[in-house]
């Protein structure tokens, strides 16, 4: 009899699992306002710039398959952009190109889990993580943001847990997100250092994703990974899709910095993967090139978008937190907000029929918490222009009204 594995039942989106109803009630003339999924080319044109280097890339020919691990120029562009920006040493043979940041979670799993090994995420994470950790046949041991600490890591209750011998599978990396999504923290310096620390020794395999890190705002400071890691093994995670606003191109990248024994092996091996596979999108790779390489106009485009951003995200979560159904902490990175739901005043089971019904009755779309790991909670993306968030948080709170337990 011919079945599925059992692993594909984790291939499960918490962003896009509404689909398919937005799509049957856009199909009945329902005008949906999508708040799911971070797609800032759907709201901030791409950089022209970056479109004409992708039209001068077809051009010229270059849509054959292209270098595995990517083209010398793209290679050459992120080891330009980290040496500058954040301080790192590396060369364009430590990083690999891939497709999306997606893709460069399969190749991380696949090159380093095998079945009921496992690694530390902090929980809220971004969904896919856990997706792509157990489809590789690994187990999930979490660390924590703190809610009542604005979101910042509980280093400490990590550390004890690890040190009291509770753990019993092999543990091989942590992952953070930095900036968070979907809660926008931005980690401070104190912190990173200490992951730092807890990695070395716990000899764990850190993994930084810093997609976002040119989408920071409200007076933060972003710190890559690559400034404090210099000697632990670390990788880095990066992509075109957020800071370069080119999410339809699906490219990523991996920068595995380290000479020591594991950052090698892994370096190899996610270049075995990049093989498996023949190459990413050939003329993209040229686009996000010239992105990198012609810094005063991504400036201005980075400039001009986390301005609207940070004026969106505040607005949106200044009127959240008018409700007395949902508060959030203030973001300072990324475009997300992460509310949390007062359940007690609610007639809904849990995170998930919230979404489920909201959209149904008031066409917003959402993403519910606890696909990010922190059930009781709702994932808005800001994105949209304000009007937009406005409506969409009435509708909301009208839903909340609606479905409201009534006091005596």
């Amino acid at each position: 009899m011919i079945g599925l594995s059992k692993r594909s039942r984790y291939a499960v989106s918490a962003i896009r699992e509404e689909d398919l109803l937005a799509e049957k009630l856009r199909s009945e003339g329902k005008a949906i306002i999508k708040l799911n999924i971070g797609d800032p080319a759907a709201y901030f044109p791409t950089p022209k710039y970056i479109i004409d280097a992708y039209i001068e890339a077809l051009k010229k020919g270059h849509t054959d398959y292209s270098y595995a691990t990517g083209i010398p120029e793209l290679r050459k562009a992120i080891a330009k952009k980290y040496r500058e920006r954040h301080g790192a040493d590396f060369s364009e043979d430590d990083v690999v190109v891939t497709q999306g940041v997606s893709e460069a979670l399969q190749f991380i799993n696949n090159s380093l889990i095998d079945p009921g090994e496992g690694a530390v995420l902090f929980t809220p994470y971004y969904a896919p993580y856990l997706s792509y950790l157990k489809l590789s046949g690994g187990e999930v041991v979490e660390g924590h943001y703190r809610e009542e600490k604005n979101w910042d890591i509980d280093i400490d209750a990590l550390d004890e847990r690890l040190r009291s011998g509770k753990v019993k599978r092999h543990l091989k990396y942590l992952m953070v997100t930095n900036p968070n999504n979907p809660t926008g923290t931005v980690l401070g310096r104190k912190t990173l250092e200490s992951l730092v620390n807890l990695s070395n020794d716990h000899d764990l395999m850190l993994i930084s994703d810093e997609i976002y890190d040119e989408i920071v705002f409200n007076g933060a400071n972003f710190t890559s990974i690559a400034k404090l890691a210099k000697g632990t093994p670390h990788m880095i995670i990066h992509g075109a899709s957020k800071c370069y606003d080119s999410t339809g191109f699906r490219l990523g990248f991996v920068i595995v910095p380290g000479e020591d024994k594991a950052s090698t092996d892994v370096k190899r091996s996610l270049r075995d993967m990049a093989n498996l596979r023949l190459s990413s999108n050939t003329p993209a790779q040229y686009a996000i090139a010239e992105g990198l390489n012609n810094a005063a106009e991504h400036r201005k485009a980075i400039g001009e978008m986390v301005k609207r951003i940070e004026g969106q995200v505040n607005f949106a979560a200044q009127e959240i937190n008018r409700s007395r159904f949902m508060k959030t902490a203030v973001p300072n990175g990324a475009f997300y907000i992460f509310p949390r739901l007062n359940m007690e005043k609610l007639k809904v089971k849990d995170d998930k029929e919230f979404v489920q019904k909201l959209l149904a009755e008031e066409n917003v779309q959402l993403a519910r918490g606890s696909g990010f790991g922190a059930k009781d909670h709702i994932r808005i993306v800001a994105l949209a222009d304000r009007e937009t968030l406005s409506t969409a948080i009435s509708r909301i709170e009208n839903f909340c009204e609606r479905h409201s337990k009534r006091e005596a």
